[in-house]
């Protein structure tokens, strides 16, 4: 479409041509993100244990009037999806235990993931884990910048913080 001098407007898009990282962001990554999901996995179970801790607390001393606290605990089935959401979409796009080993998530033009995209991120993680027994996790072992195929699917990869 051009206007009336017949001129062709420019495109209302910027293209983006994806960032290429260095070999060495990718060095030592697999370890480093394994070890991070373990911090991640105790942080999670133990603000989990520490809700059930103090609801059962309080039930107790208020001679169960705020038993009714527990059942909310099965809302807890929903706090690592907000945790990796919040922390992966967060400024830093990365978890506590992601930034205690040095590694962040980036999406494939090197810039940071929105909520939308680590929310998105973190479903498939979760799904791709539970349909498949966690069988999945042996294809960054093959993939030479040792993406996950969640990582794939939703455009993202993990690199050494400040890459």
């Amino acid at each position: 479409m051009s206007d009336p001098q017949g001129e062709v407007p420019a495109p209302r898009y910027i293209p983006v041509a994806p960032t290429e990282f260095s070999p060495e962001a990718f060095e030592g990554v697999l370890p480093r993100r394994a070890f991070a999901y373990l911090i991640d996995l105790t942080l999670i179970l133990l603000v989990g244990w520490l809700f059930i801790f103090l609801a059962v607390l309080l039930g107790i001393a208020t001679f169960g009037l705020f038993l009714y606290l527990l059942p909310m605990s099965l809302l807890l089935a929903l706090w690592p999806t907000v945790y990796h959401t919040l922390s992966i979409g967060g400024p830093r796009s990365a978890t506590p235990g992601m930034r205690l080993c040095g590694i962040e998530v980036r999406v494939w033009h090197g810039g940071r993931p929105g909520y939308l995209q680590a929310l998105l991120h973190t479903v498939v993680f979760y799904a791709s884990i539970t349909l498949t027994a966690g069988l999945i996790l042996v294809v960054p072992l093959f993939h030479n910048r040792s993406r996950c195929l969640h990582d794939i699917l939703c455009g993202t990869m993990v690199v050494r913080a400040g890459s």
